[in-house]
């Protein structure tokens, strides 16, 4: 037992983020030589050409420090939202971006956040973190984002409400319409969160995001990431689109410098890639529509999405199935941490590792 109690009492019993299995650990613990990752929601074509020549070029210049606040990531971003680069806020990851808005805009004792149940971890640990209460609503039937009810619980001490659009794991989006009564019908001291980490998936776009009516809704702010359609989860980049005001008190509190420099040079190359892109999105679109049925074919039942995964219930008890999978070179996400237990979240991948993945599942749920 340590000797050291000074942890603040609520933190002791706090878990880590608990990350899906890599392919390196699949191999070595049932001696495969092929394995597929489909569990952590990844680009489905890996890291662009240009992206790699970025990082080749900007690596001899790691010794040195990155501009603070990435101006010039900011600037490329503000060109291709057609937005004021006074809004925009690069983080590392978006995950560094919903903290620093909770801890700016909550005040401990005071006010609360509020979300709904079943949704980002990431959300009530930075909360417990900053000393903020935590509020989560039901999620409404057939697990939808329960905008209205989000709606009806905010109060005066509301100081912000997180929504996740498209939703992880459920791939649910509500419309744009939706999200914009709900900024309405919130307290004007209130900001509404949308963390648009899966945006790029939801067709069509201005079906969904809100990035076109900020100029009409002071009191939202969108996140977004570069993990997913740009193909740089493994170098956590993101950004946030906020009230001016906002955007400058984060701008001061933040520490510097979390952005590196070859990061910073892999996105702007990511940003100009648009063949890289489109070739992402044809790849999702067309891969989540296959999956869709043909997991419909072998009597599960999947979501609908507008991620680039799908969450489906297996014919099978999901610890069995997700085993078998395993032992298959097959990685998928099990959703028991989630809260749904009876479900399994797949990532898009390619037309050749969807195959793969029916081909095993099929199997899985076979085997008797």
């Amino acid at each position: 037992m340590s000797l050291f109690n000074g942890i603040r009492p609520e933190l002791l019993d706090m878990e880590p983020y608990k990350p899906g299995l890599t392919v390196e650990e699949i191999k070595a613990r049932y001696g495969l030589s092929r394995v597929i990752k489909l569990a952590g929601n990844e680009n489905p074509l890996g890291v662009s050409a240009r992206v790699l020549e970025a990082l080749t070029q900007s690596l001899p210049s790691a010794h040195q420090y990155p501009q603070n606040g990435s101006p010039r990531l900011k600037a490329a971003l503000a060109r291709e939202l057609d937005v004021d680069p006074a809004r925009l806020v690069v983080g590392c990851g978006s995950d560094e971006l919903i903290d620093l808005i909770v801890r700016v805009k909550a005040r401990p004792g005071l006010d609360h956040v509020l979300a709904h149940e079943k949704c980002f971890s990431v959300y009530g640990a930075v909360c417990l973190l900053s000393g903020v209460e935590y509020r989560q609503i039901p999620r409404d039937e057939g697990y939808g984002v329960p905008v209205a009810a989000l709606a009806e619980a905010a109060d005066e001490h509301t100081a912000v409400v997180f929504v996740t659009s498209p939703d992880n794991p459920t791939g649910d989006a509500p419309s744009a319409d939706e999200l914009s009564v709900l900024a309405g019908a919130l307290p004007t001291s209130t900001l509404l969160v949308v963390d648009e980490a899966y945006i790029d998936f939801a067709w069509p776009p201005e079906q969904y995001s809100l990035l076109a009516f900020l100029d009409n809704l002071p009191n939202v702010a969108i996140i977004r990431t570069m993990s997913k359609a740009y193909g740089l989860a493994g170098l956590r980049v993101g950004y946030a689109v906020l009230p001016p005001d906002l955007a400058r008190a984060v701008e001061a509190v933040r520490i510097p410098f979390t952005v590196n420099r070859p990061a910073e040079d892999a996105a702007l190359a990511a940003l100009e890639d648009k063949d890289f892109s489109l070739s992402t999105l044809d790849v999702v679109l067309k891969g989540r529509t296959f999956l869709t049925q043909a997991l419909t074919r072998l009597g599960c039942e999947p979501l609908p999405s507008q991620g680039n995964f799908i969450m489906f219930k297996p014919t099978r008890p999901v610890p069995l199935v997700f085993e078998e999978l395993l032992q298959r070179g097959v990685i998928v996400r099990p959703l028991a941490s989630f809260g749904f237990p009876e479900h399994i979240r797949v990532t898009v991948g390619t037309q050749e590792d969807n195959a793969l993945f029916l081909a095993a599942l099929e199997e899985a749920l076979a085997h008797a």
